[in-house]
């Protein structure tokens, strides 16, 4: 999951997509991760409003800390997802030659949504973390029923 500072979207797509995984008992074959394009929060905790939206879904995105993306994130993970087109084409630049990580922008997987990118909420106010969270959620189902089909596995609830 990647957006710029790694504080607001990206790590709520993390605490989401994380305890979906571990809902459905996959969390032994599905590693979940968050970075930014930007260096600007590294080691930074999750934005305020983004915990508190999180935590009144029931989601815990206190043992996050911001980091960086790297090259090496394009042969660690199958899958690398941006939460807007500047950081896809940031993603991009990142990315090496014959990396094998899939590229995707993660609104791609909430169908139901007709927006294409997951707004920042970190100029605004707890209306956005909302907003973001509704797209997160979405997202995350959608994701999580792709990699079950394309890897062939079992969800267990």
């Amino acid at each position: 999951m990647v957006c710029l500072g790694n504080i607001c979207r990206s790590p709520m797509a993390h605490g989401v997509f994380e305890t979906r995984v571990r809902d459905r008992g996959l969390d032994s074959c599905i590693e979940v991760d968050s970075a930014g394009t930007a260096g600007y929060h590294i080691g930074a905790r999750p934005d305020p409003r983004a915990r508190e939206e999180a935590r009144r879904r029931g989601y815990d995105l206190d043992h996050l800390r911001a980091r960086q993306l790297e090259a090496e994130d394009f042969e660690h993970f199958d899958y690398i997802l941006t939460m807007d087109e500047a950081n896809y084409r940031n993603a991009l630049e990142i990315r090496p030659g014959g990396a094998r990580a899939r590229l995707h922008r993660f609104l791609e997987f909430a169908q139901e949504h007709p927006e294409r990118e997951v707004p920042d909420p970190y100029y605004g106010g707890a209306d956005g973390f909302v907003h973001v969270m509704d797209l997160v959620e979405a997202a995350s189902d959608g994701l999580l029923d792709h990699v079950c089909r394309e890897h062939a596995l079992e969800r267990v609830s």
